[in-house]
């Protein structure tokens, strides 16, 4: 298969990873990665198959992108996906030397999880006040920790009087997560008032009543912050204020982890590097924002 060409090969690597679970987020951004490198390829006048893919074209490749300004943890990220791409088609038995082995990461600070500022999410509760359903989307982010794409997903028949179900979806097994009495409130009031009728059974819809994407989510609160004058915060940073809120207050780090669907504790625990003392532990309830 010597002859095989990079597209095709990443067609067989993005199904590979379908197959396995992964979320359609990771595999758009694997997708985004490579066929970059492959651009790159092409502008260079290469006649290229998986075979002439040496460690010196990844290496220019990643000169590129440095000069191009792209920052070092962006260009960790490509070659991750450079890598783990390569290693996948060694494994299949389709090339015989993975040419990214050698070509190193550049070196990088990671960077901590951004949180709203108690006046910051008041601010942009203020700013969509009257907007039921922004508001109950902020309410389930801010006081449960749900992802965007759980927000996407949630069906009417997920919502339970204390608390709502996350269906197993993409790479991510399903849980119960609680409701408290800020999240119930703004999301009764969605519900009861200000969701469009239609015939769609999700949770969150436009107002011809077909389901809310996670782009025009993303919108809708990227919108808000504008409003409530809000630098520099995304909208998963509404997730991670719950998560160090809650361990802040003393909540079990795995309770917390458990609500918000970590995989793995350590994934919790970086979390942790944020919060500067932690009160006394109260038992499991869930702090209110």
């Amino acid at each position: 298969m010597a002859d095989l060409s990079l597209e095709n090969a990443l067609s067989l690597f993005t199904n590979a990873l379908t197959k396995n679970g992964k979320s359609s987020n990771t595999i758009v951004a694997y997708k985004g990665d490579l066929n970059q490198l492959i651009t790159f390829l092409k502008k260079q006048d290469q006649t290229f198959n998986i075979e002439t893919v040496t460690e010196s074209s990844i290496e220019a490749f990643k000169k590129d992108l440095t000069q191009n300004e792209y920052t070092a943890k962006s260009i960790s990220r490509k070659l991750n996906s450079i890598k783990n791409f390569f290693s996948f088609l060694k494994n299949e038995g389709i090339i015989t030397t993975d040419p990214s082995v050698e070509v190193k990461h550049p070196k990088y600070e990671n960077d901590l999880p951004k949180i709203l500022k108690p006046i910051e999410y008041r601010s942009l509760r203020d700013a969509c006040r009257n907007d039921n359903r922004a508001t109950a989307i902020v309410e389930l982010m801010l006081q449960s920790g749900l992802r965007i794409k759980e927000i996407e997903n949630l069906k009417l028949d997920d919502v339970k009087e204390n608390e709502i179900l996350i269906e197993t979806y993409e790479s991510h097994s399903s849980r119960v997560v609680p409701l408290n009495n800020s999240a119930k409130t703004a999301l009764k009031k969605y519900l009861d008032d200000g969701r469009y009728p239609g015939k769609a059974k999700n949770v969150f819809v436009t107002k011809t009543g077909r389901s809310l994407l996670a782009r025009n989510i993303r919108s809708l609160l990227n919108r808000y912050f504008n409003k409530a004058d809000i630098k520099d915060i995304k909208v998963n940073d509404l997730r991670n204020t719950f998560i160090v809120f809650q361990l802040k207050s003393g909540v079990p780090i795995d309770v917390v982890s458990q609500i918000v669907g970590h995989k793995r504790i350590s994934t919790t625990e970086k979390y942790l590097e944020l919060i500067d003392n932690k009160e006394e532990s109260k038992g499991i309830k869930l702090k209110e924002l």
